[in-house]
Order: structure tokens, then C-alpha cells, then sequence
């Protein structure tokens, strides 16, 4: 008897919904809510796409201070989430994942803004403006001992930063994969 009256309210409920309208639920989005969570266009490995502003290491180190560093460390070693910096150093089968980081694992500058913009600082992402993310980014980096610190990042900037596991991310010749010793979850 009571799974009878789940499905009659059930049914009501959908009539009700359908007697609306299609769809006319929740709160229509701006213009500028939508474009704070679009993917597209999204930032290519030679910068296209990339945003007007910039930052540098000093606004940077700032910025992680307030946003990162009770995550990745006072200064990108590692806390309760991985670390950010290291030396570069080449991946292979006896480097453990936890010891990846920008410096010997990303292969470009570009992908690092673009992640940092969307997916980040992890409780609140999107919550920072351009303008703080290459300044962030330029710290990262500066810290990984990629860039000396002497330019600010920008679009112009950033795309001509070479990363250290570029050189690292040539396909295994027998599998045409990248690190194929890699098991990823």
C-alpha cells in the first residue's frame, strides 16, 4: 500500500513538474557566472587562450601565502595535499607519484595557469583573478627553479617558459605511450 502512494505522488509530482513547462526549475545563470566555469576556449600548450593580465614572483608569493600553502606547504614542499616543488629531475620507474611535481612533471607552463584557474585553491576554485594566477604560477615556478623571477607572467610570458619534463614526455618507442610503466588509477 505505501509503495502505491510513492508512485502516485511520484507521478503527481512529474505532472506537476510537466504542467510548467519543460525545465523551468533553479535560477537562470549570468553571463558572468557562466563564463567563471567555462572550459572553453581552454588554454593550449602555446598559449592560446590564455587571458589579459599578469603577476609576479614577489605578488605571487603573496598570493600562495593566502591561498595555497595550508595545502602544498609553506613553500610547495608538500603538506596535506602534494607537493609543488622540486628539483627537476628525470621520471622513471623507481620515482614514486608523490615525489612528481611542476618541476619535473608538467611538461607546460601554460597547462599549470590553466589548472590552477579552474581547479583551484581546492575549497573555493575559480575564486582568483587572472592577474593572481600568473602571479601565482610565476612563484610555482620560480620555486621549481624553472624561471630566475626576473619577468612577470603574462600571455606573452608564460608560452615561451620551457619546462624541464617537456624532454621527458617523448613516447615509449615498443608501447607509444608516455611512461608506460606508469599504472594510473
Amino acid at each position: 500500500m505505501r509503495h502505491q502512494w510513492l508512485s502516485v505522488a511520484v507521478l503527481a509530482l512529474s505532472a506537476l513538474v510537466l504542467a510548467q513547462g519543460r525545465y523551468q526549475i533553479g535560477t537562470p545563470l549570468t553571463e558572468q557566472e557562466v563564463q567563471q566555469w567555462n572550459i572553453r576556449p581552454s588554454i593550449l600548450a602555446n598559449g592560446v587562450g590564455l587571458p589579459p593580465g599578469q603577476g609576479t614572483v614577489d605578488e605571487g608569493a603573496k598570493v600562495y601565502t593566502a591561498h595555497c600553502a595550508s595545502c602544498h606547504g609553506a613553500t610547495g614542499e608538500g603538506g596535506a595535499f602534494t607537493r609543488l616543488v622540486s628539483e627537476p629531475f628525470p621520471i622513471t620507474l623507481e620515482v614514486d607519484s608523490v615525489d612528481f611535481a611542476v618541476g619535473n612533471y608538467w611538461p607546460y607552463a601554460t597547462t599549470l595557469f590553466d589548472y590552477t584557474r579552474r581547479a583551484m585553491p581546492f575549497a573555493t576554485p575559480g575564486i582568483l583573478s587572472d592577474s593572481e594566477v600568473y602571479a601565482v604560477v610565476a612563484y610555482i615556478l620560480y620555486q621549481n627553479g624553472v624561471t630566475d623571477g626576473s619577468e612577470p607572467m603574462n600571455a606573452q610570458t608564460l608560452p615561451r617558459v620551457q619546462m624541464p619534463a617537456r624532454t621527458l614526455l617523448q613516447l615509449d618507442p615498443g608501447t607509444q605511450k608516455r611512461f608506460p610503466w606508469l599504472k594510473l588509477p
